[in-house]
């Protein structure tokens, strides 16, 4: 029967994984990091989260039961987890040469083809390469800054939309950085008034990548042999979830790579990352090593831009639903610095600190991806008299990281003074050198979404009041609470957002002529 077959397929990887390790044992400088015991073969396994659970909570508690580095080891796989920000920041930024590649997650990765996707590929010639072709359009501040108009205007925008429909608060701001990163990266205009159709595809992929690329969460990341078991058979239905998901990310990459291609051969163009590359390269060849490079860089900066950015603006929103004096405080600043006639922007930004504060404390608040993506050892090495040997996940808990009481005093609570020097105290640790990712891996677009979540808080607060949503005479009640995932949103919860007098419902309306809508460019996909 087909699912003996399973058993079977099973069993036999058990067997050989067994095998292997027996075969493969040697003398070892030192101990692993410390942490549970394992069971025969199977090592850790009933010691990953639990599905469903957020995963930085289940991995914290390794802190206090076995110090700030611990480990597990799952059927040979070694997971080193890192709970403290100076150990985290000496292996994976100082030995980066060490740490820096990327696991293979068989299910994300092979099954589902995120391995293209910059964030998930190994350390290795093209992984250089997409850096490379990367580097001049979003490496520095002053590259980023040549959004920053583009940046401004679709903020503005945004704005507007709430201001229409303040219930549909999380699509707005997906509209928002949807709008931004599709321009940057492919030169397309969005939908205005609707969902996007490109927006809701790479949406949907960055939800299903959430999911997929959580270790542990895929028996066939731990026995590989399963990925050959037929999409048919019983209990195969990860096979048939991988095709489906598998094809959405392809689409993501291909139709707006195709569109570009077809909008400059009709020599009508909006310039753009690839326009860039195409005009510079030509155009490559399908299949080869220059096609996967534009293809897949373009596709990391529309997938890599979005969902991060949406997860920022979404836990500022909350935290400014749950901390009415911080909402107070930064609309006195905008007040006195700016006026109530026009609309902060990025030439504001130096004489706003307690702005600057509000961006820094959200980014520490609630870090977009909690647990990071894992590193990869790709050489033995040894810390403080411990053993992390070759091949061995390297886990950042970046919430840890943020929330360590030894670093952020009161880290549970929304404190923007925390970054700014007062009554002689010195500032705290700024979180951008953490939720960022570490040497090698640093995000190549973390210029442009920090510059994104400013204009988003600043224009926000300038223009809205931002409360809790009353019903019957009463405030209903929200908490703060995250969902788990690679990439971690708030809970939804009920808020009211309004503008703060005519004067600010007049600015955000100015929008329509200070910026008029453009044509969207989603009628041309049906032609790619």
């Amino acid at each position: 029967m087909p699912s003996q077959m399973i058993v079977g397929a099973v069993l036999l990887a058990v067997v050989l994984y067994a095998t292997n390790l027996f075969l493969s044992r040697k003398k070892t400088p030192g101990p692993l990091p410390p942490g549970p015991v394992g069971k025969p073969i199977l090592g850790n396994i009933a010691d990953l989260p639990p599905p469903g659970t957020q995963d930085w909570v289940h991995w914290l508690k390794h802190k206090e039961l076995y110090g700030p580095i611990s480990s597990i080891t799952v059927m040979g796989q070694t997971i080193v987890i890192l709970n403290d920000s100076r150990i985290a920041t000496e292996l994976l930024g100082r030995r980066s040469a060490l740490h820096s590649s990327r696991p293979n997650l068989v299910f994300a990765s092979e099954m589902v083809g995120w391995e293209h996707i910059l964030a998930m590929q190994i350390y290795s010639d093209r992984f250089r390469a997409y850096r490379k072709a990367m580097q001049p359009y979003l490496g520095s501040e002053t590259a980023a800054s040549q959004y920053n108009s583009l940046q401004e205007t679709e903020c503005h925008r945004f704005l507007w939309r709430v201001r229409q429909n303040p219930a549909q608060l999380s699509q707005h701001i997906q509209t928002e950085a949807g709008a931004v990163i599709l321009k940057i990266a492919y030169g397309y205009t969005i939908e205005p008034h609707q969902l996007d159709p490109l927006v809701r595809m790479a949406g949907l992929a960055l939800e299903h990548f959430a999911i997929a690329g959580t270790p542990g969460a895929w028996l066939v990341d731990m026995i590989p042999a399963l990925k050959y078991v037929p999409s048919w058979f019983p209990g195969a239905s990860f096979k048939r979830k991988a095709q489906a998901w598998k094809k959405n990310l392809e689409n993501t990459a291909d139709i707006p790579y195709d569109f570009v291609q077809q909008q400059m051969k009709n020599g009508k163009f909006e310039p753009s990352y690839l326009s860039n590359l195409f005009k510079a390269e030509g155009y490559p060849s399908a299949g080869t090593e220059e096609e996967i490079v534009a293809k897949w860089t373009a596709a990391s900066l529309y997938t890599g831009g979005a969902d991060t950015t949406v997860c920022s603006i979404e836990a500022f929103f909350l935290a400014m639903t749950l901390n009415p004096e911080v909402q107070r405080k930064a609309q006195g600043e905008i007040d006195r610095v700016v006026g109530a006639g026009r609309l902060p922007e990025m030439a504001d930004r130096p004489s706003l600190p307690y702005i600057e504060a509000v961006v820094k404390e959200t980014l520490r608040w609630h870090p977009v991806a909690p647990m990071g993506i894992p590193h990869m050892s790709v050489e033995d090495d040894m810390y403080d008299g411990l053993f992390i040997p070759k091949g061995s996940l390297i886990m950042p808990n970046i919430w840890a990281l943020t929330h360590d009481a030894e670093v952020y005093r009161d880290p549970m609570e929304f404190k923007p003074e925390r970054f700014l020097e007062v009554d002689g105290r010195e500032p705290e640790m700024d979180p951008r050198t953490v939720v960022f990712g570490f040497g090698r891996r640093i995000c190549p677009g973390k210029f442009l979404a920090d510059n994104t979540l400013f204009l988003s808080v600043c224009q926000s607060l300038a223009v809205f009041q931002i409360g809790q949503a009353v019903e019957n005479g009463t405030a209903v009640d929200v908490k703060a609470e995250f969902q788990p995932g690679v990439i971690s949103h708030p809970v939804p919860w009920r808020h009211d957002i309004k503008p703060r007098s005519a004067e600010h419902e007049a600015l955000i309306l100015s929008v329509e002529k200070n910026h008029p809508w453009e044509t969207s460019d989603a009628s041309s996909l049906r032609n790619v």
